[in-house]
């Protein structure tokens, strides 16, 4: 970065001096800067070599937009009298930054929810004629306060100060073209977010180090939700950032732990999607301690569950709405099992890792079936919690295997096999009024299910997987086989194949292992049901196999929501 003012023959740029301390001095420098530059004349400044039709073309599709700073008042009315000195004005209230309060909350090992950080926005007009912006960051810092560290170190260092190009027109092509320039002329990502408070992204890039600006970092900021094009930026920028990476990792269970609370307490229920809602009008409806869940709810929002209207004001998200309980696509019950019981067994992931062993059984003493059939509140919330997922296995219904089954002229018939509450079968049937059906069960989930199927369709056989009724047409096992070892895998599929006439069909709904070590929600799920159930998750070549020791063949496979696929098999042809 230039600490000295570049001899370009251009207008004069103003220095910002990193060892100015004082905040009315520094927020000057930065006005004059908005008020001395142009698009056309800064890119080059900041990316050295960028000229001719390249310069021409990001001119047309982004213009610089702001210069921002971060400020530390010891009070709100104290930042008001800044801007008062420095020809500055506006009445609009504070909006809450998200990307440069996460920045800092990493920086320093602080958690977000402790960090106020707040946006201001005054206007300034340009030498050119055009309206620009001066972006003040501001976190309140009291005299003796513990956060007088973070405002002397940020104030010498200025990380958040930045330059802002806003981009005319996202569409995606444009935006990945920008985004493909900036990295060009040498500009390596550095970090950045989406803001629901204003529904923007940000894309943070640290200046090539031959830049003659005198910023070293550029914001390129886009209207609108792109957070797929975000995801690809960030992960360029954590591969240069192991430790905040790391840091971040460390981190995981406090979300978990966050979202679990946040299901107990019933909060998403208390909460409108429209009107915010007071802290402390929330504590009383929910019984908690009002300052506590307003750290609660900040952290909600960092996680996009709730916007933060004002300090101590908030409103649900569409997000947020997932954790109401009458939502229909409701995931509180998997908040409050991936919080409750299967979060305490994996505190004792090492036991799994070192011995092979069950870390639930290690502590319980049972598996986690049988534990939970001891316990009727916590075997239904196993259920509901499967019937959570149910997003995994919408297209099911639609499967080329179901819809001949239901045009056949004398009917068909479908088994699910250990079905739970009967939520697959319920969508089955839905979507084919000429099948019938049948749910093997645990006689206690039978009762569930009962209420969710019509006994004149449905035939309720309460039993295990020997019990796997004769003679039907289609077989479903969804979400079963990964529960198991393999040699109890090949048992349940010998009990299929022996019940299956000749042309029946076998569905298998399951997550499927990469063969290419490529991410997938499969590998996280393979060490939690080797810690949590015995189970584990496979490849498609190791169902094959499976499949061909119990006599059954695999035909195809089809993909489904969250990484699942539908296994179709039949009964291997002898010869």
């Amino acid at each position: 970065m230039c600490t000295t003012p570049p001899n370009t023959g251009m207008r004069d740029i103003p220095l910002m001096i990193t060892a100015l301390s004082d905040d009315t001095s520094r927020l000057r420098a930065t006005v004059d800067f908005v008020i001395g530059q142009d698009s056309e004349s800064l890119l080059p400044l900041l990316l050295p070599g960028l000229d001719g039709p390249e310069l021409r073309a990001l001119v047309e599709r982004c213009h610089f937009a702001h210069a921002a700073l971060l400020l530390f008042p010891a009070h709100p009315d104290a930042l008001h009298a800044t801007f008062a000195e420095c020809g500055l004005f506006t009445d609009a209230p504070p909006q809450p930054s998200v990307v440069v309060r996460d920045r800092l909350a990493q920086r320093y090992g602080r958690a977000g929810a402790d960090l106020d950080v707040g946006i201001l926005r005054p206007s300034v007009l340009g030498r050119d004629g055009r309206s620009r912006v001066i972006e003040v960051f501001a976190l309140t810092v009291p005299p003796g306060s513990d956060l007088e560290d973070i405002a002397v170190r940020e104030r010498a260092q200025q990380d958040e100060a930045h330059v802002a190009f806003e981009v005319d027109d996202p569409d995606p092509l444009a935006l990945r073209g920008l985004r493909a320039s900036f990295a060009h002329h040498g500009a390596v990502p550095d970090g950045g977010g989406y803001n629901p408070h204003e529904n923007g992204t940000v894309f943070y890039f640290a200046a090539p180090p031959t830049t003659k600006a005198p910023y070293g970092r550029i914001e390129l900021y886009a209207p609108g939700d792109h957070r797929d094009q975000l995801a690809s930026h960030l992960e360029a920028f954590r591969r240069g950032q192991p430790a905040e990476t790391l840091l971040q990792l460390f981190t995981g269970a406090w979300t978990t732990q966050v979202l679990n609370v946040c299901a107990q307490l019933q909060l998403a229920d208390a909460l409108d999607t429209e009107k915010p809602t007071t802290a402390t009008s929330l504590a009383l409806a929910v019984d908690a301690d009002p300052d506590t869940l307003a750290v609660l709810l900040r952290y909600l929002a960092m996680l996009g569950l709730t916007v933060q209207e004002a300090p101590d004001s908030f409103r649900l998200t569409a997000l947020g709405t997932l954790l109401r309980r009458d939502d229909p696509g409701s995931m509180r019950p998997l908040a409050l099992m991936y919080g409750g019981p299967f979060y305490q067994s994996f505190a004792a992931l090492a036991h799994t890792v070192r011995t092979g062993q069950v870390a639930f059984e290690h502590l319980h003493g049972a598996n986690h079936f049988d534990h939970f059939a001891a316990d009727p509140q916590l075997a239904a919330l196993f259920d509901q919690s499967m019937a959570a997922s149910r997003r995994m296995f919408e297209p099911l219904p639609t499967h080329p295997v179901l819809a001949a089954a239901a045009g056949r002229p004398h009917g068909a018939t479908v088994v699910d096999i250990a079905g739970g509450n009967g939520e697959l079968l319920s969508r089955i049937l839905g979507a084919h009024p000429s099948l019938d059906a049948v749910l093997l069960e645990r006689p206690h989930v039978i009762d569930a299910a009962r209420k969710r199927l019509d006994a004149g369709r449905c035939t309720f056989v309460a039993g295990d997987f020997a019990d796997v009724p004769a003679g039907k047409d289609v077989y479903l096992l969804s979400r079963i086989l990964h529960d198991w070892n393999d040699d109890i895998c090949r048992k349940i599929l010998r009990h299929c194949a022996e019940a299956m006439p000749a042309d029946a069909d076998l569905l298998i709904v399951e997550r499927l292992l990469p063969g290419d070590n490529s991410p997938s929600l499969a590998t996280a799920w393979d060490l939690h049901m080797r810690c949590n159930v015995g189970g584990r998750e496979r490849t498609l070549e190791h169902y094959a196999r499976l499949l061909a020791d119990a006599g059954l063949t695999l035909v195809g496979h089809s993909p489904l929501p969250l990484d699942s696929h539908t296994l179709h098999a039949r009964r291997a042809v002898r010869s």
